[in-house]
């Protein structure tokens, strides 16, 4: 079943049955009640079509209207948003933050990375070991046992996308703060977490 939508036609219509019967409360579209009555009709048109929206707006990541919301539950914006975040970003962070189930395997910083917008790979690191290691590592000490490093370009770029980014906002924008920021929350504790760009 589909939802129902009404014009400003309809609106204006059921306003106008609303009316007392007489002579003084014409209904014909061309009299002036009629026409003061069709002022408010793309108002209620306006609020019928957000209602009708509204299990989609609600959905963090579809949502226009209640991202404040969401990012107020979530504690957002902090330090990891940047000083000035897009809208589309914004909306990322949300979404990233709520399907955060936690991990420390590589598919889970690189899932929760691609959710953020950033296409990855991860480097683990291990201290030199006779019989392990070849001719040419690096020796390295015990540190290199929780050394691991997360590779991507120099600057990403997040493009301006019709339906998710908002008016006003630059057609593209650059930079892995979020990255790194986010990333370097979620890491496990005891672990050195290094980015290397390329």
């Amino acid at each position: 079943m589909s939802k129902p939508s009404f014009t400003s036609g309809d609106f204006t219509s059921a306003l106008l049955g609303l009316l007392p019967r007489g002579r003084v409360w014409p209904k014909e579209l061309s009299s002036i009640q009629a026409q003061a009555m069709s002022c408010y009709a793309p108002t209620f048109q306006r609020l019928s079509d957000s209602a009708l929206n509204l299990l989609e707006d609600m959905f963090p990541a579809t949502t226009v209207n209640f991202l404040d919301e969401w990012e107020a539950t979530l504690g957002l914006p902090d330090p990891c948003s940047g000083p000035s975040p897009t809208f589309q970003g914004r909306r990322k962070q949300v979404v990233a933050r709520l399907t955060n189930s936690g991990g420390q395997s590589i598919q889970f910083f690189t899932a929760y990375a691609l959710g953020l917008g950033y296409t990855i790979t991860v480097t683990q690191f291990a201290p030199f070991r006779c019989g392990q290691s070849t001719c040419g590592q690096q020796l390295g000490g015990v540190d290199w046992f929780f050394t691991w490093a997360i590779n991507t370009k120099v600057n990403t770029i997040n493009y301006f996308r019709v339906g998710q980014a908002a008016m006003g906002e630059p057609l593209s924008s650059w930079g892995n703060a979020v990255l790194e920021c986010e990333l370097t929350e979620v890491k496990p504790s005891h672990t050195i977490l290094q980015f290397h760009y390329s």
